[in-house]
């Protein structure tokens, strides 16, 4: 295993020795294949410089108590990144071959995956490109696809303690309805209120729906979830926002495993002072509880405050862990074993 300091590791880019590569020509995926070269070269006029044609995904492998490496729930990465790549005109690649790329890629860079009981993981990154010289509007006709893995820690700074949000007072850019390719459009489109919001001292913008202005979407880099007065688990429900399979699986959780009930709809902003507690949830962050949501001049404070998690968010994210890292029995085809 390497000689990291894992339990001080960060949400940051370590380089790892294999990435798999698969690229596309002539209407077909080659074989693909692991590669120690981290570095792409591209054409100065590749469809990716000049319209962004791109998307990606993001999951996660762990070490177990048992000392197995498993990833939670690849396919489902798999199926949403052929979405991404139908809406974006690009050629899907098989779901098939990214379950066994990520098996192939984790395998390789097994002493990379962070000891048990640490709190990090194997961050797992696919994207794909578009790839030959585009100059008029319309989309590449070669495409890379690349899946690459980077050790890393808790996603927000200060991991469990409560974060604090505000309300940003710009839209996201994405149309309505495209919410399933947040991955390839919307991401960059957030980065400029997103440092705004840093720079106040805030770890995310909660983003209103556009048309309205009073409903609860997400954030720029994951999905609410709330928990009423009465213990109900309730998250937004909207067409342009990322249907995220965190946010699909912890509701799972706490239905099945916590016997919670639950409840996907509209939230309205005037709702939220009425919840007992709030959580950031995705891939990279799992969930991270909200303490504070600042509204131009005003803070609306979740009982849980900012000194520590709210109870029934505590045994969700604890539940939640514990499958991801078969310590109590997953979910069929939730777990993949990889060695």
């Amino acid at each position: 295993m390497a000689e990291l300091d894992w339990g001080r590791l960060g949400f940051a880019y370590v380089p790892t020795e294999y990435r798999y590569v698969s690229r596309y020509k002539d209407g077909a995926w080659d074989e693909g294949a692991l590669v120690t070269d981290a570095n792409i070269t591209l054409s100065e006029c590749a469809c990716v410089f000049q319209y962004c044609q791109a998307c990606f995904e993001g999951l996660k492998a762990f070490r177990t108590k048992d000392g197995d490496v498993v990833c939670f729930r690849p396919d489902q990465n798999a199926k949403r990144m052929v979405d991404s790549a139908k809406r974006l005109v690009m050629p899907p690649f098989p779901e098939d071959r990214f379950v066994d790329a990520v098996k192939q890629l984790v395998l390789a860079n097994k002493d990379m995956v962070p000891p048990y009981g640490t709190g990090a993981s194997l961050y797992i990154r696919p994207f794909m490109i578009g790839t030959n010289p585009v100059i008029g509007v319309k989309p590449a006709t070669e495409f890379e696809f690349r899946m690459f893995c980077t050790p890393v820690g808790a996603y927000f700074k200060g991991g469990a303690t409560p974060v604090a949000v505000k309300v940003s007072d710009f839209d996201r850019a994405a149309p309505h309805g495209t919410g399933h390719i947040k991955a390839g459009l919307n991401y960059a489109m957030s980065l400029y209120q997103t440092e705004l919001a840093h720079h106040e001292g805030y770890a995310e913008n909660l983003y209103l729906d556009p048309a309205t202005r009073t409903k609860v979407e997400e954030t720029g880099g994951a999905n609410f979830i709330f928990i009423t007065k009465d213990g109900k688990l309730v998250t937004p429900k909207s067409g342009s926002i990322l249907p995220s399979i965190t946010r699909r699986s912890l509701m799972y959780v706490a239905q099945h495993y916590l016997g919670m009930e639950v409840e996907e709809r509209e939230v309205y902003f005037s709702e939220l002072e009425d919840f007992a507690e709030a959580g950031l949830c995705g891939t990279a962050a799992v969930i991270s509880p909200v303490g504070r949501i600042h509204d131009h001049g005003r803070d609306i404070l979740l009982p849980s405050g900012m000194e520590e998690v709210g109870p029934v968010i505590k045994k969700l994210y604890d539940t939640y862990v514990a499958i991801q890292h078969a310590q109590i029995e997953a979910p069929e085809g939730w777990i993949l074993k990889i060695c």
